[in-house]
């Protein structure tokens, strides 16, 4: 037998036992069954954390999430409990150690941060923006950002029934957290969606259209089988995607028997017309693949859609190693029947830096997880680059490694570019995570950091002085 850098072994999927939490213990079968239930008992805030948890943390893990939305947090605390069973799935609360596997956890990692997870010497990069892929800014109508040629994405509504805490879209979806206040849309849902169907009647260039937010899972079921009905009535639309992490986060939901007949109408009308139709989905983690979400993804494939597919985005601390993202895609693959689709850098919104991966480890990863799954299967790391796009890591035309910073061109202009001649021989600059920089690099970052700081102070000195009343 050869020895190699993974050996892969087959795992059986496990649905971890809920009832090992003293929140939970008496939680039946049915009632975790239940979409209505899972959704009813969100854990929403600390207090509701302990309940479910019962005594067996310590209070210093308490102590480290409550400092965190208050100083640190873009995302407020949603987590439906079929995400909570699988954070330390094989210890109860009460078990020697918990508290320390609690602050390990992956799926903890990025679901509940703690204070202590952020970097303090730099926890947002200094080109860190809330909406870091300017998605707004190409808004063809108010939801709809046309930033490909040929394809659009349809920000339907700005909730989910998760959220995580390295959101891209932290400055829109979600409820306000004390250090980010979102911004709302300003037309009401169905004139939002109504105007997003006109565009697209109106523009036989676009044949792709991602149905997002928020999540999927949080739009009323027959409004969300209406808007995908209008996009199927569109000539030039030959790609549906539907974008949900709740097909990990809240599997219950896919399994009512209103998605599955609505999805089997769907789907048909989708062969009908020669138009495909697939979910993409979000799991990081080998430990979320469970009985439950596996049971899911079936029931979605039995309706007739064409595919599964999962987005994961590359987060230290919890799929920074090839092992962890070889267990995770073979989970997905081998008995969920989800295909490893893509995992993206993490984007640059404030307060990620602990979360970041710098471009020359996404490289090295990409290179590490080659040759162990099938080619149809091996998944792409992209870099989303600001006013780029979706880049695969080795795409970059030059990297300053000392700095941090790579260089990207691209082949298309988006809608705020229609008339820059430059577009397409400028580069355009991503950022590594200072912190992991040479000293020399992070020194060049800190007299940046001073330059801004002081340009800051002499504009705010420049501002006029209101006259007195």
């Amino acid at each position: 037998m050869i020895e190699q850098p993974y050996v892969y072994r087959h795992a059986e999927l496990a649905e971890p036992d809920w009832r090992r939490l003293p929140g939970w213990a008496a939680v039946t079968e049915q009632e975790w069954a239940s979409a209505q239930w899972q959704r009813s008992h969100c854990v929403k805030n600390i207090r509701q954390l302990r309940t479910v948890l019962g005594d067996g943390v310590d209070e210093v893990f308490y102590a480290d999430l409550e400092r965190d939305p208050a100083e640190r947090a873009t995302m407020s605390m949603l987590v439906p409990p079929q995400m909570i069973n699988t954070i330390v799935p094989r210890l109860a609360p009460s078990d020697p150690g918990f508290t320390e596997a609690l602050y390990a956890d992956p799926v903890r990692r990025y679901m509940i941060p703690v204070f202590s997870d952020r970097r303090t010497d730099w926890p947002s990069h200094l080109h860190a923006s809330r909406d870091s892929l300017h998605e707004a800014e190409m808004w063809a109508v108010e939801g709809l950002t046309h930033r490909y040629p040929t394809k659009v994405l349809a920000e339907v509504l700005p909730t989910c029934p998760q959220y995580c805490g390295h959101c891209t879209r932290m400055d829109l979806v979600g409820n306000p957290t004390p250090v980010v206040e979102k911004h709302k849309f300003t037309l009401a849902r169905d004139d939002r969606l109504g105007a997003m169907v006109a565009y697209l009647k109106a523009s036989p260039g676009v044949r792709d259209v991602v149905v997002s937010g928020g999540d999927v899972a949080n739009l009323p079921w027959p409004r969300l089988e209406a808007f995908v009905a209008d996009l199927l009535d569109i000539d030039s639309i030959r790609d549906i995607r539907l974008a949900t992490k709740a097909l990990m986060g809240l599997p219950q939901f896919w399994l009512t028997d209103q998605v599955r007949a609505g999805m089997e109408r769907l789907a048909a009308t989708a062969r009908q017309r020669d138009v495909s139709i697939a979910i993409h989905t979000h799991v990081n983690s080998a430990q979320s693949v469970t009985p439950l979400v596996a049971e899911a993804s079936k029931a979605m494939l039995a309706t007739g859609i064409r595919d599964v597919r999962n987005q994961g985005v590359l987060l230290r601390g919890v799929n920074n190693s090839a092992d962890q993202l070889l267990d995770l895609c073979f989970a997905l693959l081998d008995d969920a029947k989800i295909m490893p689709y893509y995992f993206y850098m993490c984007d640059m919104i404030p307060n990620a830096e602990h979360w970041r991966l710098g471009l020359g480890e996404a490289q090295q990863l990409q290179h590490q997880i080659m040759g162990y799954l099938p080619g149809f299967a091996t998944p792409r790391m992209l870099c989303d680059v600001p006013y780029v796009g979706k880049r695969w890591v080795h795409q970059a035309s030059r990297y300053d490694t000392e700095r941090g910073i790579s260089y990207w061109t691209k082949n298309y202009r988006t809608a705020v570019e229609a008339d820059d001649e430059h577009a397409l021989d400028r580069e355009y600059e991503y950022y590594d995570p200072i912190y992991l920089l040479p000293e020399s690099g992070q020194d060049w970052w800190r007299a940046k950091a001073a330059e801004l700081a002081a340009a800051d102070r002499a504009a705010v000195r420049a501002e006029p002085v209101a006259a007195p009343a």
